[in-house]
């Protein structure tokens, strides 16, 4: 492990140069990858793992014939490295379990019923294991148990693999049966095109996460810009000046300064009126949301955000119910104000690639 300062805290990270694409692929050359659920990160992962040249198989219900499509159109191939959820697990040594949370308590008991002594059933989020008296979802003696957390989302995952860049992950072992669960969370981390690695337990992956995804990088993102619209809206502004002021120059100029070279770095390259303003109503905002992120954290913490889930994911109109939601949210005159400005924008736009990610795909030679 390298060691990196994070503003005064030394952590242990893995480093690509430590742990190369060669040794990942000398790991697991003889294990068969079988990712369970094309949905949201199945198919970047396996795409991506395939691509790096390790054996990969796909598990996905036919149920769900969007899903199982999807699967075909990248290049899945039915009885081949395509296979019912069952008949994949059966086939695999590593089993990336990543149907979504809601649903891993229903696949689970077909899931443990084909898990042999020595395979790793390895996750990409602590949910199921953590809450586990919620789930269900107690994993057998004799098996690894390991996570790979993608700092983002697997359209991202895959996109920046595919561009030469990587997203950060965290890795977990949760139970070393074999005395190799390390390296085999490890090398599939490489595997799957991770910018770099760092060590978490399952519990603290998943209460950062479900604040974060409920906090900063979602919920709260999406309230403080509709919070904002709305009050330059009823002093009268345009749709078009509330939206820009809001979304796109954060989107498409500031958040971009800061991914590169950090928040003061921003600051410093705007005007003086805006830093003066910025650093004056930082600390009101803090204050003003504090309570809110404590009180955010109690619930994950205790369960309760995990029973919200379960409860609300499980019903069987859930996806028409979401389907409202999100199209409430789309057909706000906020959104439909986007849309209009997002197709006013130069339609090149560049590729950027951060330089603290450049080459880490192992699609280059290492």
């Amino acid at each position: 492990m390298a060691t990196i300062d994070f503003g005064g805290v030394k952590e242990e990270v893995i480093m690509r140069k430590e742990f190369p694409m060669a040794k990942a692929l000398e790991i697991l050359k003889d294990e068969t990858i079988a990712v369970i659920g094309y949905g949201v990160q199945g198919p970047a992962q396996s795409l991506n793992m395939k691509d790096n040249g390790f054996k990969v198989i796909i598990g996905q219900s036919k149920d769900f014939k969007k899903d199982w499509e999807r699967a075909e159109n990248d290049g899945w191939r039915p009885g081949k490295d395509l296979f019912e959820i069952e008949e994949a697990v059966q086939r695999g040594t590593i089993i990336e379990f990543l149907i979504s949370d809601a649903a891993q308590k229903t696949v689970w008991p077909v899931i443990k019923k084909h898990l042999n002594p020595g395979d790793a059933l390895y996750f990409s989020h602590g949910f199921s294991i953590v809450y586990n008296d919620q789930t269900k979802v107690v994993p057998p003696e004799g098996i690894d148990v390991i996570m790979v957390a993608p700092k983002g989302s697997g359209t991202s995952l895959r996109r920046n693999f595919l561009s030469g860049a990587g997203i950060n992950a965290s890795f977990a072992v949760y139970q070393d049966a074999t005395g190799r669960a390390r390296d085999r969370c490890i090398a599939v981390g490489i595997a799957i095109g991770s910018g770099y690695l760092f060590p978490t337990t399952f519990e603290r992956e998943v209460y950062s996460d479900l604040t974060g995804e409920r906090g900063v990088l979602m919920g709260a993102l999406a309230g403080i810009m509709e919070a904002q619209y709305d009050i330059l809206r009823k002093h009268g502004h345009s749709p078009s000046e509330a939206f820009n002021e809001t979304v796109e120059e954060l989107t498409e100029s500031l958040i971009r300064l800061v991914g590169e070279n950090g928040m003061d770095w921003m600051y410093a390259n705007c005007s003086a009126t805006a830093q003066r303003g910025a650093l004056d109503w930082k600390p009101k905002f803090k204050e003003a949301v504090m309570p809110v992120f404590k009180k955010l954290y109690e619930s994950v913490a205790s369960g309760a955000e995990t029973e919200r889930v379960i409860s609300a994911c499980g019903k069987s109109d859930y996806q028409a119910q979401l389907t409202r939601e999100l199209e409430a949210i789309g057909n706000s005159e906020m959104w439909q104000a986007g849309r209009a400005v997002r197709a006013l924008r130069p339609k090149e736009s560049g590729k950027r690639i951060s330089e603290s990610t450049k080459g880490i795909t192992g699609r280059e030679s290492n």
